[in-house]
Formats: structure tokens, C-alpha cells, sequence
């Protein structure tokens, strides 16, 4: 078993803040998670400025994997010394028993918690209907150990977390349900649940936001840019860390912002797998499952030309 660095990561794996990648799942030629090299990326990404790893999300295709293929994954990782302390694994599935299944598995790891996706499929369904999905399967895993980091991404999921729903879960379930990780892009909404919900634990969706967050009690930021971007994500919180805000960091948080904003030109998921193809010389980490497709030629040369304007470099 290969164990991740000591100094680091082992010894603030318990904060549950910071900057957690939302980690790609890089795949071989039959479309299937090649476990080894993403324990490698996980390892990579640890060592170079994240706090932890939000795998099998929106960026790691976790909806185009089975449960079987899932739990796989989790199991991979953690066989490869991946510490499961600093993993807050996607479980949420439109089915009941599915969540409950690859939440239960997750806890058996020791995960710090898991990232739930309200059931999506249903639309414009009722926040009781939507509590009383987050109470069975509560319920159902009947484990003291679990911990809920909520999911908000209405431009996907179509479902949003009301501010009154949450409310209801915090006063059901303290203690289990501590978090939520806010892909809406509305930093508005962001910060008002930060404020709102003191002792909450809540996650910018993107680093664009990390420092506002910050500034307002949020916890950091979970990320598909850190995939890629995680040194300079990693030393603005440090920065953050250390000296709580001055003209360094707000020129920090405007080149974090600058070298997302490039990457959203493009189609983000294939676009940072084909960075990380040309960074680590192996060309299967283009690979996307459908229905992403992977860039084209043309594409994967304009990209690289603007990240090499764009000044950016990976460790």
C-alpha cells in the first residue's frame, strides 16, 4: 500500500475545510475508472495545496457509474493509502436504497462525511417531499458516524435547497446533516446561508467565490478548477490562513478567479482531463464516458495555446 505524505494532509484530516477538490475520474480506453492512477491524481492533488477530495461528483461523471462502480472506486482509493478522512464521497442517487447503499459504504471507510444530491429526476417537487427523502435515508443508515454535506446545484439537479428546508434539517438532524456545497453561482446565497446557519458548514462550488466565502464564516470551497488549479487555490487559503485578508490576498483571489474564468471558455470536465493528459504524458486521461466527448484536435490545441498565454503551470 502506498501512503500518502504525513506532513500534510494526515494531521488537519479531521478539520473538514479548506479547499477540496472535486476530483475528475480518469478512465481507461473501455470506459471503465482506472483506480491506479486516480489514487495517483488524489496523492497529487493532497500534496499541492487541497484540504481533501470530493470524489465521484459532477466532475468525477459519478452519474455515469453504477453503485457497483462506485463503491469500487471508494475501495481503490483507500487500498491505495488514500486517507479516507480526507474523502467526502458523491452518494446521493435519485433511488432510495442506492443512497443509502453507497452512503453506508462510505461510513465503513471513514470518510469525513458524504456530498447528497437531492433525488432529481421529479421536478418541482415539495421541500416535504424532499425532507422526508432526507429523513429515510437518514433513518435507514441508522449510524451516529454519518455526516451530510448537502448538494445545491439547481442549473443541474433542477432541484434546489430551500434556506427553510435546511433550517428543517439542522433542527431534525444536528449533528449529521453539517454542511452544503453551493454550485448555484449565486454568491449571494452562498454567503447568506454561511450567515444564516452559523456552525454550518458551507462550500463555495467554485474558487471564484473562496475568499467571499471566507470572509463571511463559509468553510472554503469544493472545486472541479482545483483539479488543475490547486497550488494557487491552496496558497490563497493559506494566505487566508495566515493573514485573514490584506491587498496580497485579494490580488491572490484575483488570479484564482482569472485562471477559472479561463478554463470556463471551455468545457471544463474534457477540457482538464486533456490538461492533465499533456501534464502527466499520459494520454488516456482524455478519456470522458458519453455522453461527454473528449476535445478535438482543434480544440485540445486552442486549449493549450490559451493556458500557456493564461500562465498557467501544474506542479
Amino acid at each position: 500500500m502506498t501512503e500518502i505524505s504525513e506532513a500534510g494532509v494526515l494531521e488537519r484530516e479531521h478539520q473538514t475545510e479548506g479547499v477540496f477538490a472535486a476530483a475528475l475520474t480518469p478512465m481507461n480506453d473501455d470506459l471503465s475508472a482506472d483506480h491506479a492512477e486516480m489514487a495517483r491524481h488524489c496523492r497529487w492533488l493532497l500534496d499541492n495545496g487541497c484540504d481533501g477530495l470530493a470524489i465521484l461528483g459532477t466532475t468525477g461523471e459519478a452519474n455515469s457509474f453504477s453503485v457497483d462502480e462506485r463503491l469500487a472506486i471508494l475501495d481503490a482509493l483507500v487500498d491505495a493509502g488514500v486517507p479516507a478522512r480526507a474523502l467526502i464521497p458523491g452518494t446521493g442517487c435519485c433511488a432510495l436504497p442506492d443512497t443509502v447503499r453507497l452512503t453506508r459504504h462510505a461510513i465503513g471507510h471513514g470518510t469525513a462525511g458524504v456530498l447528497l444530491l437531492p433525488p432529481f429526476y421529479y421536478k418541482n417537487v415539495s421541500d416535504d417531499g424532499l425532507f422526508a427523502y432526507f429523513a429515510e435515508a437518514i433513518e435507514r443508515i441508522g449510524d451516529e458516524r454519518l455526516r451530510v454535506y448537502l448538494y445545491h446545484f439547481p442549473q443541474m439537479s433542477a432541484v434546489p435547497f430551500s434556506h427553510e428546508l435546511i433550517a428543517r434539517l439542522l433542527a431534525a438532524y444536528p449533528g449529521t446533516v453539517v454542511g452544503l456545497k453551493d454550485s448555484s453561482g449565486d454568491v449571494d446565497n452562498m454567503t447568506s446561508l454561511a450567515r444564516d446557519f452559523p456552525g454550518f458548514k458551507v462550500f463555495a462550488g467554485t474558487e471564484r467565490f473562496l475568499l467571499p466565502m471566507l470572509k463571511a464564516g463559509g468553510a472554503g470551497c469544493i472545486t472541479a478548477g482545483a483539479n488543475v488549479l490547486c497550488s494557487v487555490i491552496g496558497k490563497l487559503y493559506g494566505l487566508w490562513r495566515t493573514k485573514g485578508g490584506d491587498e496580497e490576498i485579494e490580488e491572490a483571489q484575483a488570479r484564482v478567479t482569472e485562471l477559472r474564468l479561463t478554463l470556463e471558455r471551455f468545457v471544463m470536465i474534457p477540457a482538464m482531463k486533456q490538461i492533465l493528459a499533456g501534464h502527466t504524458g499520459k494520454p488516456g486521461w482524455a478519456t470522458v464516458r458519453p455522453p461527454f466527448t473528449r476535445l478535438d484536435p482543434g480544440k485540445a490545441a486552442e486549449l493549450s495555446a490559451t493556458v500557456a498565454d493564461a500562465g498557467l503551470t501544474l506542479p
